[in-house]
């Protein structure tokens, strides 16, 4: 029997503008926890960020004059769902200068001149890392799924918690360990959409997620999502919306889209969900059916066939 350990999570990247000393106590606080992208210029925080290298943004007081203050206010604007961090390391901090972050939108200030602060960044940034949206849409299918089968539920998650390179169902049946063939066999038997088309959907509730931040243009969802092009994006969402790419990031956000999800593909298909067993082995299914006794067979003329007996226990010919 297979024994299956549980990964490691991977790390949360995070974009930092800080002084030298604090990106040496960043780096050893954030030890198994974070992993730190330092910069020189709030510019290239944008760039991170854009280019979906980071998951959040830590700066530095002591690096926030007049200018880089205002950078950040549009940082925090462009990117309203990215948890930006305010770091206070020094005690000479003018008070006028705490009072300036309420006019950037920053909303967390994290003061680690007391050793228990640096355990405050770590919780902060680990909680935050959890999408609040992802979250809420696990807790709707556990209540929608409600008494179907684990792996049923399973299939669901797996929708929502894959990274952004599973794009296809074969990527998909990989993590699940189920064949393509039998998973798109099975939902097919059960009379219920295409296991693509549930893929399909549930990406795009991420791209109305990511829309949410004005500051990703069309192409960086698309590269987020690892779509070949902004074109290919465009197409897909066409195919499934009947939407221009533009058209459905002005309709849709990503609670919007998830309920449009539910409501296409899991509300109307409720009853055939809860008998659903898209990733459960066939062998023992195989195994009751070797345990059988022969019995009587009906073909589809409505004649009756007795099972034979194997050949090794038939009665000869009389010579």
């Amino acid at each position: 029997m297979a024994h299956h350990t549980s990964a490691r999570p991977d790390p949360i990247f995070v974009a930092t503008m800080l002084t030298f000393v604090e990106r040496d106590r960043v780096d050893a606080a954030g030890e198994g926890c974070y992993r730190a992208y330092h910069r020189d210029t709030v510019s290239e925080l944008f760039d991170d960020l854009k280019a979906n290298r980071a998951s959040a943004v830590l700066f530095s007081i002591d690096r926030c004059d007049g200018t880089a203050r205002r950078a950040v206010g549009e940082l925090v604007r462009e990117f309203p769902e990215v948890p930006t961090v305010a770091l206070l390391s020094h005690s000479d901090v003018l008070p006028h200068t705490l009072l300036s972050l309420g006019g950037t939108g920053v909303r967390q200030l994290v003061d680690v001149r007391n050793p228990k602060g640096w355990e405050e960044l770590r919780r902060y940034l680990l909680n935050s890392h959890a999408d609040g949206l992802q979250r809420r849409i696990l807790s709707q299918l556990a209540t929608d799924l409600a008494g179907a089968p684990p792996d049923c539920r399973r299939f669901f998650d797996a929708l929502f918690l894959a990274p952004p390179n599973v794009r296809t169902v074969r990527m998909l049946g990989s993590r699940l360990d189920v064949l393509p063939s039998t998973l798109m066999s099975r939902f097919f038997r059960a009379r219920l959409p295409a296991p693509k088309q549930y893929l399909a959907t549930a990406r795009l509730v991420r791209c109305a997620r990511l829309f949410e931040n004005h500051g990703f243009s069309i192409g960086n969802v698309a590269n987020h999502l690892e779509y070949s092009s902004p074109q290919s994006f465009g197409r897909h969402v066409r195919i499934y919306m009947h939407l221009t790419a533009a058209e459905f990031r002005e309709r849709f956000d990503g609670e919007g889209m998830f309920q449009h999800f539910r409501e296409q593909l899991v509300l109307p298909h409720l009853d055939q969900l809860k008998h659903l067993r898209p990733l459960t082995s066939a062998i023992h299914a195989t195994y009751t059916r070797s345990r059988r006794t022969p019995r009587a067979d009906s073909d589809a003329a409505g004649v009756t066939r007795v099972a034979s007996a194997p050949r090794s226990q038939r009665p000869g010919r009389a010579r």
